[in-house]
């Protein structure tokens, strides 16, 4: 796949995701770590806006690299939220629960993803 493809196929996912914590924003708010001060709501548009200007920022080469370094981090920051949801959802019918573990090491090809488009 060329680098440009690559590029437009994370700043999609990146947007996808952001407009998706605004649009149905309960299943972002019930994953949201407890630890974190506020409301799960705040947070939830919080990451909902910085994958929106990451995956904004990926698409313009100008911005490209930063972006996609962004990305990673992005990506690296969510982690505590997957794992709680991998934690809250072992009750749930197998193929959500299924789901839910998976997002965990998913983490990583998409961090090395976002590094590799950062490199590109």
């Amino acid at each position: 796949m060329s680098a440009d493809r690559s590029a437009r196929l994370l700043s999609g996912l990146l947007l996808g995701a952001g407009v998706a914590h605004f649009a149905v924003p309960r299943p972002f708010d019930a994953i949201v770590p407890r630890a974190l001060p506020g409301r799960p709501r705040d947070w939830t548009h919080l990451s909902g806006l910085a994958e929106l200007a990451v995956g904004a920022a990926v698409a313009h080469p100008r911005t490209r690299r930063a972006g996609a370094l962004a990305a990673a981090a992005l990506f690296t920051a969510v982690l505590p939220a997957n794992v709680r949801m991998a934690r809250d959802w072992r009750a749930r019918p197998a193929p959500l629960r299924a789901a839910a573990v998976a997002r965990v090491p998913l983490q990583v090809p998409l961090v090395l993803w976002a590094l590799r488009v950062a490199r590109d």
